[in-house]
């Protein structure tokens, strides 16, 4: 991580513990918005930082595709093995090579640049301002609110399909935050806690957290609604199943997340096969990514062997 504006230490996917030795994740540090007057939508302005393994990077990943926004916010993809230095650019497949934006190496020299003494991690995914040099947002739930709704006058609205996609309807906003703020600490961060918990009683907890909200989901999809407020794709999609895509993947085995696959749940496998089908959503999946990168992760396997199987998420 960074401390004071230099790389003090090498990475380590544990960020904090509470006190029975279960994960805790560091807020994220930058939280401009898009739409004040110091930052206007505009076209080629804007720049993301992000990578095909981390589901948090990927939301950003389905709603510039979603919204149509590939000719208006261009992008970086990392490498998927983390190093000891974090996110680093380079040509692995899939990756976009060498950083363009500022010529940096590791994804922390992106921070530094914005913020020469800042302390933390440095995360993904970043959404930059080319034009003021400096990261504006490094929060996924706020950069793809944006995505959806800051850009659509980039898009003439009267004859973009896509920019009348709205995945965050004023009708549904109230719930669809609600939803979310349950899905985050037993779903989305609940892989992690599990993953990442320190002492067998803050995995046993997380362990048994995640999947009674896993059984909860199951069954909440099981009344013929193909999304999780019926017919409309909404931001909670985007949120639940970028989960779900990476367990039968990585969590089941290396996070010990493995009473159940995704497959073992006929709802939810359902669901999870239904959005991934969405080609805005499935160009954000690469399997290989999802694989290598978590499978680098020392602290969790230390040998570095990344399984053959599977090869596909179904």
């Amino acid at each position: 991580m960074l401390v004071d504006g230099k790389w003090s230490k090498d990475f380590h996917p544990v960020q904090g513990t509470d006190k029975t030795g279960g994960f805790v994740r560091k807020p994220s540090s930058f939280r401009e918005k898009i739409g004040s007057p110091k930052f206007k939508a505009e076209k080629n302005r804007y720049h993301l930082f992000v990578a095909y393994i981390c589901p948090w990077a990927c939301r950003t990943l389905a709603l510039r595709s979603l919204k149509g926004l590939e000719d208006i916010i261009s992008i970086s993809i990392v490498e998927p093995q983390l190093t000891s230095k974090g996110w680093k650019f380079g040509s692995y497949p899939g990756a976009t090579g060498p950083d363009e934006i500022l010529n940096a190496t590791y994804m922390h020299e992106i921070y530094t640049k914005s913020d020469p003494t800042y302390t933390g991690r440095a995360t993904v995914p970043v959404l930059w301002d080319k034009q003021s040099q400096t990261v504006i947002n490094n929060e996924s739930s706020e950069i793809i609110k944006m995505l959806n709704n800051d850009f659509n006058e980039l898009l003439e609205v009267e004859e973009n399909e896509k920019a009348k996609i709205n995945l965050y309807p004023d009708h549904l906003k109230k719930e669809i935050d609600e939803l979310n703020e349950w899905l985050y600490p037993r779903i989305n961060n609940g892989v992690y806690k599990t993953g990442f918990a320190t002492t067998q009683i803050a995995y046993e907890e997380a362990y048994s957290v995640l999947f009674q909200s896993l059984d909860k989901l199951e069954t909440r999809l099981g009344t013929n609604s193909p999304y999780l407020f019926g017919e409309q794709l909404t931001l909670s999609d985007i949120h639940l199943f970028m989960t779900l895509i990476r367990f039968d993947l990585a969590y089941y085995s290396l996070f010990k997340a493995n009473l159940n696959h995704i497959s073992d749940y006929p709802n939810l496998s359902a669901y999870t096969k239904r959005i991934y089908d969405i080609p805005a959503i499935k160009s954000t999946v690469n399997s290989d990514h999802i694989k290598q990168g978590y499978y680098s992760i020392k602290a969790l396997n230390p040998t570095g062997i990344v399984p053959i199987g599977p090869k596909k998420p179904f």
